[in-house]
């Protein structure tokens, strides 16, 4: 009889502890059901369901749009100038300093031109190349232009 009497104490605790867990379980539940349904005044799963999949395809074309618009930035972007190369040079011994210069402005696919400027004592004059794929169209580059398209790439 005692036996019996422990067995059905340790089964009284066991339920009782069972209970608890449903408990915590279940205000847990609550909560998380009282958030999701704190916008919608007709609180019902089907209401809920509904607005939860018109947001997510709202979300899925706002997507799509964005992507398109990225792309086309992306495409843009392309001929935009993104590469720069500079040289300082002296190509008159007799003059002092590094006074004369190459610009490079290159796009994406090395399409830009080079501006040269030399310097002397009486002028400074300015020369401009245009650049296709890296390489001159029409002029021959000095070799400080090339070193400016190189320091570009």
């Amino acid at each position: 009889m005692l036996l019996d009497l422990s067995i059905l104490q340790w089964v009284v605790l066991a339920l009782v502890f069972w209970v608890i867990i449903l408990t915590i379980f279940l205000i847990q539940t609550s909560r998380h059901y009282r958030r999701l349904t704190k916008n919608i005044t007709k609180k019902d799963l089907k209401s809920l369901l509904s607005q939860i999949l018109n947001t997510v395809q709202l979300n899925e074309k706002e997507l799509k749009d964005l992507n398109s618009a990225l792309k086309k930035v992306r495409n843009s972007m392309m001929s935009h100038i993104q590469k720069i190369g500079f040289v300082r040079f002296n190509p008159f011994p007799q003059t002092g300093g590094d006074q004369s210069f190459c610009l490079v402005l290159l796009d994406e696919k090395d399409n830009g031109f080079v501006l040269s400027s030399l310097h002397s004592r009486d002028t400074t004059r300015f020369y401009a190349k245009t650049i296709k794929n890296g390489k001159a169209d029409g002029y021959e580059l000095s070799k400080e232009e090339r070193k400016a398209i190189k320091n570009a790439k």
